[in-house]
């Protein structure tokens, strides 16, 4: 098994393609990645992010909204 890759909020946003606020916000209300906490530094697991990515796979617009429903 290969070590971990960790990156940062700014490196992790870049890698999802999304902004670092997004992920700052989803760390407060919930539904983002995976992260860790090594004293003041947040820190996501690559690995953890891909799997994140990969559950938000859908077929249609109609999937996503019955999912958010539950």
């Amino acid at each position: 098994m290969s070590s971990p890759v960790y990156l940062n909020n700014r490196e992790a946003a870049a890698f999802l393609r999304l902004s670092p606020r997004t992920l700052e916000k989803q760390r407060v209300v919930g539904g983002g990645p995976k992260f860790k906490k090594f004293g003041r530094r947040v820190l996501y697991d690559k690995r953890d992010l891909e799997e994140w990515a990969n559950k938000r796979s859908f077929d249609s617009t109609s999937d996503f909204s019955a999912t958010k429903q539950r």
